[in-house]
């Protein structure tokens, strides 16, 4: 297994009317290897707390938000460099 190129994982779309979540805690850490479905962060909206999972294999680089931040959709989250088999 090599070492890939880098990925950005966004956060996504988490419901109709949910344009943006308050971060309030990152369950990964910078050094840690994913696997698709690895949960990443958890987020709260307005109704609700919810974990986004990665999408990508590899390994965390870098942490893009902080713990209380407001983060729309679309907005990069975290820096994966990927693995290639």
């Amino acid at each position: 297994m090599g070492v890939g190129v880098d990925a950005v994982i966004k956060m996504p779309k988490l419901g109709d009317t949910v344009d943006s979540v308050l971060v309030l805690q990152w369950l990964v850490s910078v050094g840690d290897v994913l696997a698709p479905d690895t949960p990443l962060i958890r987020v709260e909206t307005d109704k609700t707390e919810i974990d986004v999972e990665s999408s990508v294999s590899g390994v965390v680089r870098e942490l893009l938000v902080a713990v209380g931040d407001e983060v729309a959709t679309g907005v990069p989250i975290v820096n994966v460099q990927q693995l290639e088999n």
